[in-house]
C-alpha cells in the first residue's frame, strides 16, 4: 500500500471501466481529466487530514483502493472505504487491505481519540458484507438510505483494541 500518485491515472481509468465498481462508487473516472480530479481529491483529503487513500498494489499492478475517511480530525469515529479492481476480486485483496488500513489507522490516530472505524455498504452488496466479516468488522445495524445511495445499508464496526476474528480460508 502506498499513497496514490499521478502516474496511477491510467490504472484508475482501467479499473473504473468495470460496471460493478462504478455502481458502488461516487466519483466517476472515465478519462484522464476525471482521473486527475479523483487523484487531486485524494491529495487534498490527505493534506486536510480528512481522507487517507492508498493504492493497493500487486507488484506494479493497481489491484485496489483502500481509504480512511476521517471526517473530524481528532474525532472518535472514522470510516473505511475500498474498491477492488475486477481482475483481483476473489483473491482476498480487500480483506487484507482493510485489515492493514485498520491497524495503521488505530496505530496512527488512537492516541488522538479514534475509537471506532465503520465500514458501510448498501444491502445489495453482499461482497462487501463478506469483506467486512473477513476483516473483523462485525455487523452492527441496518441503516436507512442516505443520498446518494438509494437503498438501506449495513454498518459494520471495529473498535480500538478489538481483535479481529480469525480469518477463514479464502
Amino acid at each position: 500500500m502506498r499513497p496514490f500518485e499521478d502516474a496511477d491515472a491510467p490504472a484508475l481509468i482501467e479499473a473504473y471501466r468495470d460496471a460493478t465498481l462504478r455502481r458502488f462508487t461516487r466519483t466517476p473516472v472515465g478519462d484522464a481529466e476525471e482521473a486527475a480530479h479523483w487523484l487531486r481529491l485524494q491529495e487534498e483529503g490527505r493534506a486536510a487530514g480528512t481522507r487517507y487513500s492508498f493504492a493497493v498494489l500487486d507488484g506494479a499492478e493497481l489491484v485496489a483502493n483502500v481509504a480512511l475517511k476521517y471526517p473530524t480530525p481528532g474525532g472518535e469515529t472514522a470510516e473505511v472505504g475500498y474498491w477492488t479492481a475486477a481482475p483481483a476480486r476473489g483473491r482476498g485483496v480487500a480483506p487484507r487491505a482493510v485489515e492493514a488500513l485498520t491497524a495503521w489507522a488505530f496505530a496512527t490516530f488512537a492516541e488522538g481519540g479514534l475509537r471506532r472505524i465503520d465500514l458501510l455498504h448498501q444491502v445489495d452488496n453482499p461482497a462487501s458484507c463478506r469483506v467486512a466479516e473477513k476483516a473483523g468488522y462485525p455487523f452492527v445495524e441496518l441503516l436507512p438510505p442516505f443520498p446518494p445511495f438509494p437503498l438501506d445499508g449495513h454498518r459494520h464496526s471495529r473498535k480500538w483494541l478489538d481483535e479481529p476474528e480469525p480469518r477463514r480460508s479464502e
